[in-house]
């Protein structure tokens, strides 16, 4: 009942909340003061939530196109360079950033599974923490950087600021779920699948699918924010005005530049 009463509260907001606080007299008479005093930690409980605190808003066309492009796009994109300039940009930035994600990879062994975050069972037989079954060989690790720069570069985003998000929100663990239940490379909340794929979360798994969502969601909150990186990024973790998540984030982007 009390984990009943708490999800309710996350969906409704603030409103949920004060609803419930008006009603806490009623239930001191109707069920005590163990059971009013029950609901008040269930109220409590909300703003434990990161990601879960992203609101739900409509989409414009862009981002609703965007988005339902993604779901039909399986394979890794294929670049196309404007001319040699950019191509040797390109392979300059992918060989330095593939030797920085081994790196970071390494030391993601060394280390268990932040407690906020789950991770999906995806091999049957094996420890589903390991990348093997994600970035494990050259060819993965080099299959997912092009990836990040095609729908870094495609949103208008620097892909030192993707690739910091990542290592921030899930550590580069691709069937990562928080506890709000955010998935994903880049933590994408299953609502924003509601319309776009059909309620599956489960593209949310899917290597392209997760980074273009990502991507296109940032960028979608940059143009709300006028271009402020720091107050975008507080609304793509739901905690906008707060430093922490940005300043996490900005660090971590340094790492990647």
């Amino acid at each position: 009942m009390q984990q009943r009463a708490c999800a309710r509260s996350g969906q409704t907001g603030m409103a949920g909340v004060e609803h419930l606080i008006r009603n806490t007299r009623s239930l001191l008479c109707r069920f005590g003061r163990l059971g009013a005093a029950a609901l008040l930690l269930c109220v409590l409980c909300i703003p434990l939530a990161n990601a879960g605190n992203q609101r739900e808003e409509p989409l414009i066309d862009s981002v609703r196109t965007a988005l339902s492009a993604a779901v039909h796009q399986s394979g890794p994109p294929v670049l196309v360079h404007a001319d040699v300039k950019a191509a040797n940009t390109f392979q300059q930035w992918l060989t330095q950033t593939e030797a920085r994600l081994e790196k970071q990879l390494q030391r993601r062994k060394a280390s268990p599974a932040p407690a906020n975050l789950a991770i999906a069972a995806a091999m049957p037989n094996g420890t589903p923490d390991v990348p093997a079954h994600e970035l494990a060989s050259p060819h993965l690790r080099r299959e997912f950087l092009q990836t990040v720069w095609y729908e870094s570069q495609r949103a208008g985003l620097e892909p030192s600021v993707v690739l910091g998000l990542i290592q921030v929100e899930s550590g580069f663990r691709k069937f990562a779920i928080s506890s709000a239940g955010a998935r994903g490379f880049m933590q994408v909340m299953p609502f924003w699948t509601r319309v776009l794929a059909e309620g599956d979360a489960s593209v949310l798994f899917q290597a392209q699918t997760n980074l273009r969502f990502g991507c296109v969601i940032l960028r979608h909150y940059l143009n709300v924010e006028n271009g402020d990186l720091f107050l975008a990024l507080g609304r793509y973790n739901g905690s906008r005005g707060q430093a922490q998540y940005p300043n996490a984030v900005l660090a971590a982007q340094k790492g990647w530049q």
